[in-house]
């Protein structure tokens, strides 16, 4: 499935979600993926506009999900066209060479009551780290509501290169931020 800002500011880093033996369907316009990060010490929020997100997951047995998140660099929303152009640039995604962003979910884990502790792999710009993050579920208008946070360094993964490597204008602290809703 492919999500388009029509119905969905789309993920990653990946990036990141959860899913078992029970496929889920995307509901396009309660969801959203976007990365926080501070340009010249201001937040900034922006989003993707385009991501896939494969979620299987049974509430019953949660240590049987899994899930995979594929995200378009280039879908990344600055807020101006120009802008855009720039961040799906080489220095920035390099989104040409490196058009997805993904996740792939390796454990997932009961970490309490509506808790999840979800771990896999995050290739963003051709590099791959093992991450860990808690996400949190709940029910919503007869779907299942994922939400969660994942924090990177945007230099870990190449991103921001020549000049700005300098973590003086753009942070190296991203908080890639999700919210998926999802059901039968």
């Amino acid at each position: 499935m492919k999500f388009t800002r029509g119905g969905l500011a789309a993920v990653l880093a990946g990036v990141t979600l959860i899913a078992s033996a029970v496929p889920l369907k995307t509901d396009v316009a309660h969801s959203s993926v976007s990365a926080v990060f501070k340009q010249m010490n201001v937040p900034v929020e922006s989003k993707f506009k385009s991501f896939n997100a494969q979620i299987d997951y049974d509430a019953a047995h949660p240590e049987k999900a899994t899930a995979r998140v594929d995200i378009d660099t280039a879908s990344f929303d600055i807020g101006e066209a120009e802008y855009n152009k720039e961040v799906a640039g080489k220095d920035w995604f390099n989104s040409a060479k490196f058009p997805k962003a993904t996740f792939v979910s390796s454990a997932i884990k009961p970490a309490g009551a509506g808790k999840l502790s979800v771990s896999g792999k995050l290739t963003i710009k051709g590099r791959v780290q093992d991450v860990t993050f808690p996400v949190t579920i709940k029910p919503e208008g007869g779907k299942q509501v994922f939400e969660g946070q994942l924090p990177i360094k945007r230099l870990a993964f190449n991103i921001g290169e020549g000049e700005w490597k300098d973590t003086s204008m753009v942070a190296d602290e991203v908080v890639i931020k999700f919210r998926v809703a999802a059901g039968q």
